[in-house]
């Protein structure tokens, strides 16, 4: 698929396990029209990171940590195996496509790093069950019994978002909640302080955002 290069080139860094794989994945990703091989050396300008992996050791984890910190891309992890526990880490370190090792092909690969830089996602259907799984067996036995929600929100913050957007103002708010108004503020204080909102509508947007309301 070669081609002239576009303006707006997705730039991806491509990490592999030997030689011969990091050469055959960074020579097929460079010879794509819209996306640029990376070096390590430039690894603050990267939008993508490739990783291949013939399975989840604490090195890879060590690696997956270091790009997240060092450029915050997001990543297509390419694993030989990887099992549930592995998964879950693996998108806490900025994973948001998975594509095992046997199934792939070079078309696929371009296909996730495009899919990741338009901020995207990718997994198996298996995995994503799997995932979601875990997602809510974290919200019901770690998040909730300490009145958490796993968008960073408690159910009461979440209730005067959700009014919020329904167009209430604080009084009508505090009405529906049985809450006083002073009450009612120091919620939407709290949320916006702590998640570094400006204000009521980016609570509510970024609520909205999260799924809760």
């Amino acid at each position: 698929m070669n081609g002239e290069k576009t303006a707006n080139q997705v730039k991806a860094l491509v990490r592999a396990p030997d030689p011969l794989t990091h050469a055959a994945v960074s020579e097929h990703l460079g010879s794509t029209r819209n996306i640029e091989v990376v070096t390590g050396e430039h690894r603050k300008a990267v939008d993508v990171a490739v990783v291949v992996a013939e399975r989840m050791t604490v090195e890879v984890f060590s690696l997956l940590r270091r790009i997240k910190e060092a450029s915050g891309a997001s990543m297509v992890l390419i694993p030989g195996e990887i099992d549930r526990a592995d998964l879950f880490t693996a998108v806490e370190c900025n994973v948001v496509a998975v594509l095992p090792r046997a199934a792939a092909t070079s078309d696929r690969i371009e296909k996730a790093v495009m899919t990741a830089a338009s901020g995207g996602g990718q997994l198996p259907s298996g995995m994503l069950g799997e995932l979601l799984r875990q997602v809510e067996r974290v919200q019901r036995e770690v998040l909730s019994p300490h009145g958490l929600h796993i968008s960073g929100l408690t159910p009461r913050e979440i209730d005067v978002l959700r009014l919020m957007a329904e167009g209430l103002d604080t009084a009508e708010i505090s009405t529906r909640l049985c809450l006083s108004e002073r009450a009612v503020k120091r919620v939407i204080f709290g949320v916006t302080h702590r998640l570094n909102l400006r204000n009521r509508p980016h609570a509510v947007a970024y609520a909205l955002r999260a799924g809760v309301i």
